[in-house]
């Protein structure tokens, strides 16, 4: 029995499925190198990622999924729900020895959990677009720090790298401690090795702030405090669409000053 390690990206679990098929092996998992180790008496074969091989499994699957369906198997993979992995490799093992309507067929529990997963992903990247929030900095940087449920970041670069293209901004996951950096029209991933935020609800520290930054955050918590009409007031549905783990790095749910 076997396990197969990888670097914990999507390219190297794909690099993982190519070498499974290229040494005709069907390992009993397939994981992180930095998981916890769940497994005694069991070879480890740890898979260097290798972007050609991770391209044609990828390609594979392209063919292979139906147009609504083709980016399902990497959305399910961002939801990092334990054991994802081998799930996504008994689907691509029954998808790629021709299993037909595959997709469709709910009956089989991996099946079903993979497109349960890729819309609970696909509806928390949706969620990432309303309730990011840009501060200032003093060096005209645009800053949010943010902690997303699932592993969404790569699935919003699109809309805001198209929304802010003349300005500089880091949409910063303060859960995975990593972020995506835009500037002079290319994006990058980072990591900061000094934070200079609050880790809890990603607020800039106030010296870094740019001078007009407090004026704002309090001219859209006053917007929102006159636009909410006391009568018609919902609380019930208003957690249905703002969800209260996102309050804390709103302004506009935080308390005047």
């Amino acid at each position: 029995m076997k396990i197969y390690t990888y670097d914990n990206t999507f390219e190297g679990f794909l690099t993982c499925v190519f070498d499974c098929y290229n040494r005709k092996d069907f390992p009993v998992d397939i994981c992180s190198r930095y998981s916890e180790q769940r497994y005694l008496f069991v070879e480890s074969i740890d898979i260097p990622t290798n972007p050609k091989k991770a391209e044609r499994v990828w390609k594979g699957i392209q063919k292979h999924l139906s147009g609504k369906n083709k980016q399902m198997l990497f959305y399910a993979y961002l939801s990092e729900e334990l054991g994802i992995e081998m799930k996504i490799y008994r689907f691509l093992r029954r998808m790629f020895s021709g299993h037909l309507n595959l997709e469709t067929d709910y009956g089989d529990p991996d099946v079903l959990h993979l497109t349960q997963a890729s819309q609970k992903v696909k509806k928390e990247a949706m969620r990432m677009m309303q309730f990011v929030r840009f501060q200032r900095t003093k060096d005209r940087m645009y800053f949010c720090g943010i902690e997303p449920k699932y592993d969404v970041i790569p699935l919003i670069i699109n809309h805001y790298q198209k929304r802010f293209t003349d300005q500089r901004w880091l949409i910063y996951d303060l859960k995975r401690n990593y972020g995506i950096l835009y500037g002079n029209d290319k994006v990058e991933e980072v990591e900061l090795t000094k934070k200079q935020f609050n880790a809890y609800n990603g607020q800039v520290k106030e010296e870094l702030l740019h001078e007009g930054e407090d004026f704002y955050q309090k001219l859209w918590r006053s917007y929102f405090k006159h636009i909410n009409i006391e009568e018609r007031k919902n609380l019930k549905l208003q957690r249905q669409h703002m969800p209260r783990r996102f309050w804390r790095y709103l302004p506009e749910k935080q308390e005047a000053n």
